[in-house]
């Protein structure tokens, strides 16, 4: 059984940075596609953002309301996904959780990530 741990979130003003990390307890180097999702309160968990490594090169995607302020990256060597959030806005809270994309994997906790003045 993978276990993902996320960490990295906690209470930022609007406009603030946050930088998300996620350690897989196995590797993910065979996973082309790792992504970063979140759940907001009453809606549904929505995909952020997901990145494909296919031979040496990595190919990131995004959703459009993070387009411009959120960078994904991934480090096999470490078993780790990053999500780099820059200006937050008050609809980037949520919580966060990473996994394959598609979603192959059990979820974790997600870590809280929190838009506010």
């Amino acid at each position: 059984q993978v276990q993902l741990v996320e960490s990295g979130g906690g209470l930022v003003q609007p406009g603030g940075s946050l930088r998300l990390s996620c350690a897989a307890s196995r590797s993910i180097s065979s996973f082309n596609a790792m992504g970063w999702y979140r759940r907001a309160p009453g809606k549904q968990r929505e995909l952020v953002a997901h990145i494909a490594s296919i031979t040496s090169s990595d190919f990131t995607n995004y959703a459009d309301s993070v387009k411009g302020r959120f960078t994904i990256s991934r480090d096999n060597a470490k078993n780790t996904v990053y999500l780099q959030m820059n200006s937050l806005k008050p609809e980037d809270a949520a919580v966060y959780y990473c996994n394959t994309y598609p979603a192959h994997w059990a979820w974790g906790q997600g870590t809280q990530v929190t838009v506010s003045s």
